[in-house]
């Protein structure tokens, strides 16, 4: 953390906007560190904490996007690229699109609080072409409205003790975490219910 803050203490906004970004493509950053790193340089008088909540909404929403339409665009082909393989291999992909067939639009909400799932399921939704892009967006940016304030407000009342800082980030990350679970167990709920419907309906159909 303490290089992201160097780094954005410099280069301001522009320089947290690109690190979201790179996040967004998959590059191992935490971006939840990140946000907290442009929180806590506003915290210290180098940003305006409300545009940087705004430069942190830009970057990932663009980040998470520019992964969708690469899917759109090149579908599967897209696999052939090295990069793409790295953060998609066969498995992945296999395990994603088996998430979207049972769970649908709601795994993207999801996807913004599993760093390690963001791009593939961003990538995999794109190449699907099920999904409109203003569906993603509005999906992606509800998640991200609930995420980026958290992070990027928590490093602005913490900039000037750390110690209760990265306590309230690990709780925090733990909040996130088991709200995704939840969000999990109520669909895995709503798609144990939905199949149990339709097998009664095809019974008494028969």
């Amino acid at each position: 953390m303490d290089i992201l803050i160097a780094i954005f203490t410099d280069y301001g906004y522009f320089a947290v906007f690109f690190i979201l970004l790179i996040c967004g493509f998959g590059v191992p950053i935490p971006e939840d560190i990140t946000l907290v790193a442009g929180g806590i340089i506003a915290g210290l008088g180098f940003a305006d904490v409300h545009t940087m909540f705004a430069v942190g909404m830009v970057g990932v929403l663009i980040g998470d996007g520019t992964m969708f339409t690469l899917g759109w665009i090149f579908g599967e082909r897209i696999l052939q690229y090295r990069p793409i393989r790295r953060i998609l291999p066969p498995h992945r992909f296999a395990h994603v699109q088996d998430k979207f067939a049972k769970y649908g639009n709601w795994v993207l909400f999801v996807a913004r609080f599993l760093p390690g799932l963001r791009s593939p399921i961003f990538v995999t939704a794109g190449m699907s072409r099920q999904i409109s892009y203003w569906r993603f967006l509005m999906m992606d940016g509800f998640a991200a409205f609930i995420s980026v304030p958290i992070w990027v407000y928590l490093g602005y009342f913490g900039a000037y003790n750390r110690d209760w800082l990265m306590k309230w980030v690990e709780r925090g990350q733990f909040g996130l975490l088991s709200l995704t679970g939840l969000i999990f167990l109520f669909l895995a709920g709503w798609y144990a219910l939905h199949c149990w419907k339709k097998r009664q309906r095809q019974e008494g159909n028969d």
